[in-house]
């Protein structure tokens, strides 16, 4: 088990990233709001889950142990896997999850790409006894590095966990007033405003 990587960032897309472990290339899976914090050319540290399937391999990295905790956790509902569990952690954050689960806030698990009623209700039964353990991760990555890129980043972002393009758009123009009013905004509280917007919509 693979359960954290130092090193020097290669690249950082949308929803991944490669990160150079002692000559090592390793590619690493993230939420949106992860992948925002990291920079080419810097050293990082991730917090990681290797899945195993039987054609595949595949790291998916987080910046805080409670994300990788929430992640793990959600698997353990029947019927998700690491996909949905990676849309779940990037839309709600651990304790957001939490409090959406014992408070059987099935609209707010529904704001997930993925996620119908009857999924949420069944996230409610299964989990509602082992979210206890989950806390809030803390802080919060980088700021948004540019005024024009950050549309393009969130917008990517939103696309890689299943919005249309359209949606993203639309999404994009909801948050922009809050770049305005803080031009140091983080890339983590924007995605997550946008993410509010679509759940609203």
């Amino acid at each position: 088990m693979i359960a954290q990587l130092t090193g020097t960032v290669l690249t950082a897309g949308a929803t991944s990233a490669v990160v150079d472990v002692g000559g090592v290339g390793f590619l690493v899976a993230t939420t949106p709001q992860t992948a925002a914090g990291l920079r080419p050319g810097e050293v990082a540290t991730l917090h990681t889950a290797l899945v195993v399937r039987e054609d595949s391999m595949t790291l998916f990295g987080f910046a805080e142990p409670a994300e990788r905790e929430a992640f793990e956790l959600a698997q353990t509902a029947s019927g998700v896997g690491p996909k949905l569990a990676l849309a779940i952690v990037s839309v709600l954050a651990p304790g957001e999850l939490k409090r959406a689960v014992l408070a059987e806030d099935l609209n707010r698990l529904c704001s997930v790409p993925g996620i119908g009623r009857k999924g949420a209700q069944k996230l409610v039964i299964e989990l509602k006894d082992r979210v206890l353990v989950l806390e809030d991760a803390p802080g919060g990555p980088a700021p948004v590095a540019a005024q024009d890129a950050w549309r393009a980043q969130v917008a990517e972002g939103l696309q890689g966990l299943g919005w249309s393009a359209r949606d993203a758009d639309a999404a994009c123009d909801a948050v922009a007033h809050l770049v305005d009013a803080d031009p140091d905004i983080s890339m983590a509280l924007l995605l997550r405003a946008a993410l509010n917007s679509l759940a609203r919509r």
